[in-house]
């Protein structure tokens, strides 16, 4: 998925980071860009949800996404979840991330295969603090941050670090369609490559420190 710009307009270079894809009643919009458009999360990896039984790991596993792109509502899904109805692992958020990914270490997500026979649990509970993007890995990369120039500012949203103040946070599109601050950065042109990516879902069971 290296250089793919989805649906917040975040720069290619973006991909080269831990990026994800947030449910769309959390994302904020249900087409383009949205007021979770470039936020930053600590996921920490709690115990796997489709195995039985769910595997511990006995290693505290985080990392710290960007997010990027919309995982759209669906009647079935991962994404499903609304403010009244949760997904079919029993909670309201998830985060879809593109994985295996030159972004994510291979050893990222641990694994018992002498007891469970296989290494890829796909689905994990996790926990979520929103933390400043000066923590993501890509933030010393100007490439990385921002969104792409050539789409137009009405179409992308994608800001370095927004703290929830309309100067630096995405509206929703589809709720009002007004123009977004603008975040574009003067190299970034838009490369859209519709490349097979396997999504490792993570489901949120807890916010810790703030929404």
């Amino acid at each position: 998925s290296d250089g793919f710009v989805a649906a917040c307009g975040c720069t290619g270079d973006s991909t080269k980071y831990p990026t994800a894809a947030m449910s769309q009643m959390a994302y904020g919009s249900s087409t383009a860009f949205g007021p979770a458009c470039g936020k930053c999360f600590n996921l920490t990896l709690l115990n796997t949800y489709t195995s039985d039984p769910p595997f511990i790991p006995n290693v505290v596993k985080s990392i710290v996404i960007k997010v990027t792109d919309l995982c759209p509502l669906s009647e079935a899904g991962w994404c499903d979840g609304t403010q009244t109805k949760k997904n079919p692992g029993n909670q309201y958020i998830n985060f879809d991330l593109a994985y295996p990914s030159p972004a994510i270490p291979g050893d990222f997500f641990p694994s018992n295969e002498s007891y469970y026979g296989y290494t890829d649990f796909g689905v994990w509970n996790v926990s979520y603090e929103t933390v400043s993007c000066t923590n993501w890995n890509g933030w010393k990369n100007a490439a990385a941050l921002g969104s792409v120039t050539n789409l137009g500012n009405e179409s992308v949203c994608c800001p370095a670090n927004p703290t929830g103040n309309p100067n630096d946070t995405c509206p929703s599109y589809s709720d009002d369609n007004r123009l977004p601050p603008n975040t574009a950065t003067g190299a970034s042109i838009a490369r859209l490559l519709p490349i097979p990516i396997t999504l490792v879902a993570l489901f949120v069971i807890a916010n810790l420190f703030g929404s």
